[in-house]
């Protein structure tokens, strides 16, 4: 497979410290690499999505969910509560997650904050001697990504991105069903999205509430006022912070065509859409399409509609002997021909729990590379999310590298793939 990498011979012990965003991070970290029995220790960095992450890892025989992180007090207290309750050892609440980096007892980060964190927390995390659970997009631009990689090289770290269905027992079973020829050469993959979100409005600028540290939210962002229509969801819908639908839920749908169609890095890249259906303070596009074309003959493509849900595919992928659809839970149906005619079905779940095994198994064992979604992989399927707004946001076609994914001939179009940092917060490795 073209994401794997040869194992290589990583150097045990404790990591050096690291300069970065400001402070240094205390070394040492109890790696819980004696036996397959071992306790893992996980702190959570964000606690919407992250509470649930949290209850999943505490599910786990032998794992504790040590400390709840949130900018929002209540929601970390909430968090801990839900932990607590679910029968794990209370964690310690904190505001600021850089407690979990300082704790040597704490082996893994999970962090599921805003995009804008994702990067930031996660080379944080590897220089601080932790592993990684990452929620996805693995990163705010295209550039943050390949110092992830470098992070969890250097650090020697298990970096896994949080695209569960890599995980699925019934969506691995039919991608190898797939490679095998069911349906004959795969040469391309539709995939979807739906939502009826509605309109944001314009947002006033307000004082910030007592709760929330928003200093620390906006963490390596460029600071802005605090507006009262962008906390805790809506920031998604900015470039300052968030991807867009294409970032947020068009991930997992484009992560399995690549997965499927066997393929890293495009050739070409184009968009088309826009802010269509309401007038409000969003930036990203609420109707957006976008093609990926690669070498080989193959091709993708991902049709979001975040304001109209009348369409609830999942991703198609067509071969010259038929098709093959996944459906949103991990249910898998094999077609003949180009007919309707079911041919196979294979029946399952999302990964979820799965995913989050891998990942405890693979610090257990002491083998970081040993992931479903490791971090060279998930920046890869992320990256086709960065192309697919670049295409969007300068209005032009992009030509990219087959061999690291860069834009080719566009000056324009490459001064997105970074950002610029509050000054103090830039992310070392």
């Amino acid at each position: 497979m073209p994401d794997n990498l040869n194992r290589r011979q990583f150097v045990k012990g404790a990591t050096t410290a690291a300069a970065a965003a400001g402070y240094v991070v205390k070394t040492g970290v109890a790696l819980a690499q004696d036996a397959p029995s071992a306790r893992v220790r996980v702190g959570v960095m964000g606690l919407s999505r992250g509470k649930s992450l949290a209850l999943t890892f505490g599910g786990r025989s032998g794992v504790e969910v040590a400390c709840a992180a949130d900018v929002d007090i209540n929601r970390a207290k909430a968090g801990g509560a839900a932990i607590e309750k679910a029968g794990g050892k209370a964690p310690e609440v904190v505001q600021d997650f850089r407690r979990i980096l300082d704790n040597k007892d704490i082996d893994a980060l999970v962090c599921a904050a805003p995009n804008h964190w994702h990067a930031p927390a996660t080379i944080l995390g590897c220089a601080a001697g932790k592993h990684v659970y990452v929620e996805k997009p693995c990163s705010h631009n295209p550039h943050e990504g390949e110092l992830m990689i470098q992070a969890a090289r250097k650090h020697n770290r298990a970096v896994q991105m949080g695209t569960q269905r890599r995980s699925s027992p019934s969506i691995t079973e039919a991608m190898q069903l797939l490679w095998d020829g069911e349906i004959g050469r795969v040469y391309h993959a539709n995939s979807w999205y739906g939502n009826a979100r509605g309109p944001i409005g314009k947002g006033l600028a307000a004082p910030v509430p007592d709760f929330l540290q928003y200093d620390q939210w906006q963490g390596p962002a460029p600071r802005v006022a605090y507006y009262d229509n962008r906390i805790h969801y809506n920031w998604h819908w900015f470039w300052h912070w968030g991807n867009g639908e294409l970032g947020n839920n068009g991930i997992h749908a484009l992560d399995l065509c690549r997965w499927g169609l066997q393929v890293d890095y495009p050739n070409r890249v184009v968009s088309a859409g826009g802010r269509y259906r309401f007038d409000d303070d969003q930036q990203t596009p609420d109707t957006h399409n976008v093609a990926f074309e690669f070498e080989g003959k193959k091709s993708m493509a991902w049709d979001g509609m975040s304001c109209n849900r009348h369409r609830n595919d999942f991703v198609t992928f067509y071969g010259e002997d038929g098709a093959m659809s996944i459906d949103g839970g991990g249910n898998c149906t094999f077609y003949a021909g180009a007919t309707d005619k079911v041919k196979k079905e294979v029946n399952g779940n999302k990964g979820d729990v799965e995913h989050i095994e891998n990942f405890v198994a693979a610090i257990r064992n002491d083998k970081p590379l040993d992931l479903n979604q490791e971090i060279l992989s998930g920046h890869k399927s992320t990256l086709l999310c960065h192309l697919g707004n670049i295409a969007h946001r300068t209005g032009r076609n992009l030509t990219c590298s087959t061999e690291d994914g860069h834009i080719i001939g566009d000056d324009k179009a490459m001064k997105l793939w970074q950002r610029e940092y509050e000054p103090g917060w830039e992310p070392v490795v």
